[in-house]
């Protein structure tokens, strides 16, 4: 999988704080960097994919409780 280039620690956030920690930091690396989220929460399964959708950022994928997601803009 993809080196990131920031892990975000999200392991006992419960949903939605995992993904405002995404939205937050997204900015925080260069477009086509990924960023990994730690989250035990089992909606992230669900909703790392979806906020990518929506916002136009690659899934990249998960790897049990990390989420990978690759910024594109």
């Amino acid at each position: 999988m993809t080196d990131p280039a920031l892990v975000l620690d999200c392991r006992g956030m419960r949903c939605p704080l995992p993904i405002i920690e995404l939205a937050r930091h997204i900015g925080d690396v260069e477009v086509g960097a990924a960023v990994t989220v730690l989250a035990d929460d089992p909606a992230a399964a669900s909703d790392v994919p979806a906020w990518c959708r929506m916002r136009s950022h690659e899934y990249v994928g998960a790897d049990g409780d990390a989420y990978t997601v690759r910024r594109l803009h």
